[in-house]
């Protein structure tokens, strides 16, 4: 009997949903023009790259002048704090968290280390929440730019971003926010929370690795990140990834429609979360339960190390993670964690599982039926049991 797949690990990279891959197929084999063409071929993919760009826009309420397609979630973080961060100049301050993606953290930690910028990281509490007080006292130093992501990778915990954007615009400075683990998960409303800056990916929400995203609201100022070419308002060059960008806006659209069902993701993830509580002890969750996407849970497994425990997952066809994709074959607990100051020997069992629309009721029964065999076989090989 095969080994069933069981994909709990859709924080690190999502299905293309069935939907996305037809909307893509005519643009490898009859519609394969270069959109800056001038002759008609061209001229009608260029027109479907636009219809394509409203769309996107649409997910975000954003103007499609607004969009810049991009090639993933990084390129399209470093393309905001690197413009954004070169117009400011030395003289500014670039105020970030903690818990940031490692596509935040290195750019912000190379304008520190390469070119002397002041770079303030942000700390949070044992519940992964932003220190507000922290940051309004630093906003008071001067021009900024501030970079927080809207929910975190590994958590799912939300800042709250319409209390900082208001902060960050009274004192004036420039705010990016890295919604990569966000977008299609929970509303944004730019012109609601306004942002200045706002980068996803569409491999996170069931469209191909490959294609970004960053909103760019008009009148901010950034420096070009890519030149060579006229594409995309000037903001990027090089040639439009067409089939991506047609993939990512019919995404754009399935998740708009599905935005209404977070709530059934959110209670297979309880139920998950309350299976594994009631049957695994020494265990908690990591991370604000009351502020989080509806399918991130982070779980520590108390003096047991994560990797093992994905290994012996991974045999039973159950993918899930123990941090960031982007940070995985490291030892050392998540950065995350440990700025939430988790203790060392949980910080060490902390396990990430993210649902998607695709996840079943008895997928999370099969998950459960395992786990607290898993768990009580390691702390039996424990070092850290007595």
């Amino acid at each position: 009997m095969s080994t069933p797949l069981v994909y709990l690990d859709n924080n690190a990279t999502t299905a293309v949903a069935p939907e996305v891959i037809a909307a893509m197929q005519p643009y490898f084999t009859t519609k394969w023009g270069n959109p800056s063409s001038m002759h008609r071929f061209g001229g009608e993919v260029m027109r479907d790259v636009e219809e394509a760009r409203a769309r996107v826009a649409a997910l975000i309420n954003a103007d499609p002048s607004e969009i810049v397609f991009t090639s993933c979630g990084t390129e399209s973080n470093n393309m905001a704090i690197y413009g954004a961060a070169e117009i400011l100049g030395p003289a500014a301050t670039i105020i970030t968290s903690r818990v940031e993606h490692p596509a935040v953290l290195g750019p912000c930690r190379h304008f520190h280390d390469d070119h002397g910028y002041r770079v303030v990281e942000i700390g949070v509490d044992g519940g992964g929440l932003l220190d507000l007080d922290h940051l309004r006292r630093e906003l008071q130093s001067g021009p900024a730019l501030v970079s927080l992501m809207w929910a975190n990778n590994e958590t799912g915990v939300l800042f709250p971003m319409e209390e900082i954007a208001r902060m960050v615009k009274a004192a004036g400075a420039v705010l990016h926010t890295d919604a990569v683990q966000a977008a299609g998960k929970v509303p944004i409303d730019v012109r609601r929370v306004p942002v200045d800056l706002l980068s996803f990916a569409g491999h996170k929400l069931h469209a191909p690795k490959g294609i970004g995203v960053l909103y760019i609201r008009r009148g901010t100022r950034l420096k070009t990140y890519m030149v060579g070419g006229h594409q995309e308002h000037g903001r990027r060059g090089g040639t439009e990834n067409v089939p991506y960008i047609a993939g990512l806006a019919r995404a754009c659209d399935l998740a708009r429609e599905h935005l209404a069902e977070s709530d059934t993701v959110a209670i297979l993830r309880d139920r998950l979360e309350k299976g594994l509580l009631e049957s695994c002890p020494d265990t908690s969750v990591n991370g604000d339960r009351a502020h989080r996407v509806p399918n991130t849970t982070n779980i520590s497994f108390a003096l047991i190390e994560g990797e093992a425990i994905l290994y012996h997952l991974s045999d039973l066809g159950i993918c899930a993670s123990s941090g960031s994709a982007c940070s995985s074959g490291s030892l050392e607990p998540s950065h995350v964690i440990r700025a939430m100051g988790i203790p060392f020997t949980a910080a060490h069992g902390s396990i990430r599982f993210s649902l998607s629309r695709y996840t079943t009721a008895r997928e999370i029964d099969y998950v459960l039926e395992h786990m607290p065999r898993i768990v009580a076989k390691l702390r039996a090989m424990s070092p850290f049991v007595r």
